[in-house]
This record gives structure tokens, sequence and C-alpha cells, in this order.
């Protein structure tokens, strides 16, 4: 059987992941443990709250050297909402700008729109030859933040451990912002939408995910 880990620091809705995971016949542990995490299939890095604050807890239990190493070995990672966030090279938050896991380039700033969060569904606009978004692409999805990254680039301290691997970005409109809602690059995928709040699309993006195993 297919075996994921819904990776476990602290910050994410790790419940209803699972849940989603499980209704799809996946093995789903919910664990920090480096063996477990390096050795399933697929790694799930979810993430609510504060940039710097996930990434901190990333780092105390290991997560960043765990999400490195599955990467360069060619084994899938999936971030989801500020675990999409804390893929790319920068996050400015109250002011502040802190380090994220730097694979991709870019920085999380605050979406600029009338209201924020950006809360409730939307849809997205991907690329024609996006797996993860295959059979989807039309589709709307559940979004819950308040930033987002709107200039992705292939510059990033980490985006030798991807090189050779193109990136796909699927995008989102809220307010005056054109965001990344999901990125593709080899064995890293990333959505700034919830894939577990989002219904049958959702599901289908998770099994698109998981094929790709």
């Amino acid at each position: 059987m297919t075996s994921v880990v819904v990776f476990d620091y602290g910050f994410g809705n790790v419940r209803s992941m699972v849940r989603a995971l499980a209704n799809l016949d996946i093995d789903v542990t919910l664990t920090s443990d480096y063996r477990q995490a390096f050795d399933a299939d697929g790694l799930v890095v979810p993430g609510v709250g504060a940039f710097a604050a996930c990434v901190e807890g990333l780092k105390t239990v290991g997560g960043d050297r765990v999400i490195y190493d599955r990467l360069r070995d060619g084994r899938p990672v999936m971030g989801v909402c500020v675990g999409l966030q804390v893929m790319f090279a920068h996050g400015l938050e109250g002011g502040t700008e802190t380090d994220g896991l730097g694979l991709i380039g870019g920085t999380v700033g605050q979406l600029d729109a009338d209201v924020v969060p950006h809360m409730g569904w939307n849809t997205v606009e991907a690329p024609a030859d996006s797996r993860l978004l295959d059979g989807v692409a039309g589709e709307r999805f559940y979004f819950v933040h308040s930033y987002g990254v709107t200039d992705p680039s292939d510059e990033a301290p980490h985006a030798d451990i991807l090189a050779g691997y193109d990136r796909k970005v699927t995008w989102c409109d809220y307010g005056r912002s054109r965001f990344v809602a999901a990125v593709e690059r080899g064995p890293l995928v990333a959505t700034q939408f919830h894939p577990e709040k989002s219904a049958q699309a959702g599901a289908r993006l998770l099994r698109n995910w998981i094929n790709t195993f």
C-alpha cells in the first residue's frame, strides 16, 4: 500500500489532511520522525499560522533536513498553505523578513486586497501540462490566507536541489494580487489552497499527486 507521512511539527490542519488521504486508501502516518518521513512514498508538509513561526517549528524538529534530503533523492514532497510559502526564499510578515527553505525564489508578502484574509472558494489558472491539476484545472479550491507569493523565480539559496526540473506555476487572482496558487518542480509540489478542504476537486488533486509516486 502507498504510504504517506503528514509531517507533524505543530503548525497545520493535520487531522483534515490525514482523513483526506485515508479516504483515498493511503497508509497515512502523522509524525515528525525523520526516518519515517524520509522512507514514506510521499511527504505532506502542512502549515497554518505565521511564516516565521512555521519555519522555526520545522527546523526545531528537523523538518528542513528531511525535506532537503527527500528532494535530493527525488522523493515526492507536497507543501500546503504555509507549507507552500516556506518552500520559497523569504517571507515578509509584520515588517520582518525571514528566510524560508529557499528551494524556489520569491518572497511571501501580504495580499493587496480590500479584504484579507482571502477566505473561501476561488478558481485557479493552471498551465496546460500541469500533472497536479490534471482534470481539475477549471474547478474551485478553498483558500484561507492573507499572504502569498507574486514573484516566483529560479534564483534561491537551495535551488540547486531542484536543478534540471521545470517550474510550473498555477495562478490565482484576488483583489489586486495575482499570486501563486500552486507550484510544481520535479518531486516538489505545493498548493496555497487546501486540497483537503476542497471537496472532490481536492480529492482528485491528491490522487493526481499520489499517481506520480
